[in-house]
């Protein structure tokens, strides 16, 4: 396994150490288990897609959860009966959970599931008091411009 030492980068770079260890586990823990293969795409500036291949699987053996900074998807697929014998088992059967960390103000837009692929989109929203401003120099006061728009507050 590639082991990415990132000591050097904790030592100059201060409130960062929960991206590290973010990086460091995610590693081991998606090490192992493959299934069910997903996709991530970004689709805008602040939409992303994540597709999982999930055949067999209906709506209600489905389980997603957002929490803060974390995307949770189970998969819990009743036990079936068969009146025959199966002589290959080359469908998955098993249930499964996957885990997706979420970056700061991205939400859960919409969930759907068709033609056994279950499409999550996200969207990031960034609170308006959290948007870069421009500030503009004016006499004796400062203006905040939003939007490159100058507005001259100075007393005249």
């Amino acid at each position: 396994m590639n082991r990415i030492d990132f000591s050097p980068y904790r030592r100059t770079m201060v409130g960062f150490d929960r991206l590290f260890d973010m990086i460091e586990n995610q590693g081991r823990a998606n090490a192992g288990d493959k299934y069910p293969p997903f996709n991530i795409e970004r689709r805008g500036q602040d939409d992303y897609r994540i597709t999982l291949a999930i055949a067999g699987f209906k709506p209600a053996d489905i389980d997603i959860t957002a929490q803060a900074n974390l995307l949770v998807v189970k998969g819990n697929k009743p036990e079936e009966t068969s009146d025959g014998e199966f002589l290959h088992v080359g469908i998955a059967q098993r249930g499964f959970e996957r885990r997706f960390e979420l970056a700061d103000y991205v939400r859960v837009d919409s969930a759907d599931l068709a033609d056994g692929l279950l499409v999550i989109d996200l969207v990031r929203e960034v609170p308006e008091a959290m948007k870069p401003k421009k500030i503009a120099i004016g006499g004796n006061t400062l203006t905040v411009v939003d939007n490159g728009s100058a507005e001259d507050s100075a007393a005249a």
